[in-house]
């Protein structure tokens, strides 16, 4: 993998509304009024959690995850439902302490496929992120996204991974970082304004 490149994805947000995937919409450095949402609580999350069980399989894994997760949200993060369809989530990762990633509020965008737990899901970063396991599409190197995904294996689980990654860069894809870039691409994209 080449060294990665900050990203042109996107993040913003409000207290009732989970963040806005339009393409269009380009954060600006220093404009980051990110703040994680408390996606276990928002309106969709209650409406997925209270729908009958007349639900296809993959359906049926997600729901059970979203109350999993909306139950006993893993720290630093949180996902959920982007809007009506269970099938296209939202989460929010705070950059963990002692991380170059520290302060940071990074938005990701998952997509579970119809065949859902035996294929993974898509997740991709929207915030731009300069990291060597992330190119500049968002797009993850995880091996648990790939090859080595296993049906036992929860979207709490692969966020928690996703998580560690900014603590521990994979060791079969590391490319040396150049701190300084990282920390800037940090400051003008990802901070909190909290």
């Amino acid at each position: 993998m080449s060294q990665a490149r900050p990203n042109d994805r996107t993040a913003s947000s409000s207290a009732d509304q989970i963040p806005s995937t339009n393409a269009s919409s380009v954060e600006q450095p220093g404009t980051s009024n990110a703040v994680a949402p408390s996606i276990a609580t928002t309106k969709a999350t209650v409406k997925y959690l209270q729908k009958p069980t007349s639900l296809s399989s993959s359906a049926k894994r997600i729901q059970k995850e979203l109350a999993e997760i909306s139950l006993d949200p893993p720290c630093n993060l949180s996902a959920g439902p982007k809007g009506d369809n269970l099938y296209e989530w939202v989460s929010t990762i705070m950059g963990p302490a002692g991380s170059p990633y520290a302060g940071g509020v990074f938005f990701l965008d998952i997509f579970f496929p119809p065949d859902y737990p035996f294929k993974p899901p898509k997740v991709v970063y929207r915030t731009r992120i300069y990291h060597c396991n992330i190119n500049s599409q968002g797009q993850i190197c995880l091996d648990i996204l790939k090859d080595n995904w296993s049906p036992a294996l929860t979207i709490s689980k692969v966020l928690l991974s996703i998580c560690s990654l900014l603590t521990d860069c994979n060791p079969n894809t590391h490319v040396d970082l150049n701190l300084k870039l990282l920390t800037s691409w940090k400051m003008c994209y990802a901070l909190s304004n909290s």
